[in-house]
């Protein structure tokens, strides 16, 4: 395997964007597939965010003792598998080798089956269903799995919480929510708890009272909540204004200062999974932090676009997602999406994230998640937590 590192330590102090190296008009795009609007523009924007530092810090790559320039091409998703499709198609017109994303994975997986049709291998970022990856042969990924995510979250609310009972929420219709909840009922129950009730509620939903009424009722010791950014702040305000204490916990998807916002000020008890925390101490990571920070805080559309200086987690898959598609390329040698494809399994590298590979399916190794509470407008690391 090939083993690179992912060369984030370059300096990024300055609030210009650095110009590419002038290599004619050789140029390798790199699609970004990503929602800029809908309920999950907030997370997608985040994840472009680390993309595009990916593409300051290193912009430019080597092919055949040629230099080239890397361009994002960058196209919104809109969120929604509805969109996914002519996204995806904007994507493979504009002549990209390889692309980064989704934010989201119903509309992962909606793009997946054009980027598969034109032999574009895919990246994805922070989309954790497992049927991304497994129902396209193109798709691989950076981050971890729901099984894994929601055996995490299930172990977490035993361990920290003694819960026997657990309350579920999810959104119908939406492939990331009610995958990661379902998987969340299989490890809770699997452990010898049980589910006082698994819920979905329907897209536009802004009254949860309902809901949070029949956790109580149903004597559940934590609500387990995974949404999307626009309905997590009204499910945990109107718990606060209920007056239910009971701990309620969300996924991936909740590390954004909406959530931090709507707990601040309450007694809630409000906990995420996630991906990266930016006080690792590790040297990549360290590197990363202090050099995204910088970026970020010279450009103050990006700084807007992130929702303020945090680093989330998957702005840190955004970059080590380009990373490893720059490393697959260098490998390929070529621009060419089959060879970048072939390229991609068998990849390691050392990342932000963590060391990086590929299983059978394209998804990546990974052993444990961090947890991070919302408290006082931010999120704080919590623990480490391990799936079982």
């Amino acid at each position: 395997d090939a083993k690179t590192a992912c060369g984030c330590g370059k300096e990024a102090a300055s609030s210009e964007e650095a110009a590419p190296a002038s290599s004619g008009d050789k140029v390798v795009k790199i699609g970004v597939f990503e929602p800029q609007t809908g309920d999950n523009g907030a997370g997608g924007k985040q994840e472009t965010l680390g993309a595009q530092y990916g593409n300051y810090v290193q912009p430019t790559i080597e092919i055949g003792g040629e230099t080239y320039d890397i361009q994002l091409e960058i196209v919104d998703n809109r969120t929604t598998a509805e969109n996914g499709p002519s996204a995806a198609s904007e994507l493979v017109n504009r002549g990209v080798s390889i692309v980064l994303g989704s934010y989201g994975s119903g509309v992962s997986m909606a793009g997946g089956k054009v980027f598969e049709e034109a032999g574009i291998p895919a990246i994805g970022i922070g989309c954790t269903n497992p049927q991304v990856t497994s129902d396209c042969s193109v798709y691989f990924r950076v981050c971890f799995l729901d099984p894994f995510q929601g055996s995490v979250m299930a172990s977490f609310a035993m361990e920290e919480f003694g819960a026997k009972k657990a309350y579920v929420l999810s959104m119908l219709g939406d492939d990331y929510t009610v995958g990661l909840a379902k998987n969340f009922v299989i490890a809770f129950e699997a452990a010898g708890g049980e589910i006082v009730a698994d819920e979905t509620f329907v897209e536009g939903t802004a009254d949860f009272s309902a809901y949070l009424n029949n956790a109580v009722a149903g004597g559940a010791d934590v609500i387990f909540a995974p949404s999307a950014i626009a309905y997590a702040p009204q499910i945990i305000e109107q718990a606060s204004a209920l007056g239910i204490s009971l701990p309620i916990l969300g996924g991936d998807t909740w590390e954004n200062s909406a959530i931090s916002d709507a707990q601040n000020g309450t007694d809630m008890q409000v906990f995420v999974s996630t991906f990266f925390d930016e006080n690792d101490e590790s040297g990549l990571a360290k590197e990363f932090v202090t050099g995204y920070k910088a970026w970020l805080n010279g450009n103050s559309q990006n700084l807007t676009n992130n929702g303020g200086n945090v680093v989330a987690a998957v702005s840190a898959l955004g970059y080590d997602a380009y990373m490893t598609a720059v490393a697959a390329i260098e490998k390929a040698q070529s621009t060419d999406g089959s060879a970048i494809r072939d390229a991609l399994a068998g990849l390691s590298i050392d990342a932000v994230t963590g060391s990086i590979s590929f299983d059978a399916n394209g998804d990546a190794i990974k052993s444990t998640a961090y947890i991070k509470q919302a408290i006082d407008g931010g999120f704080q690391f919590y623990k480490v937590q391990n799936a079982d």
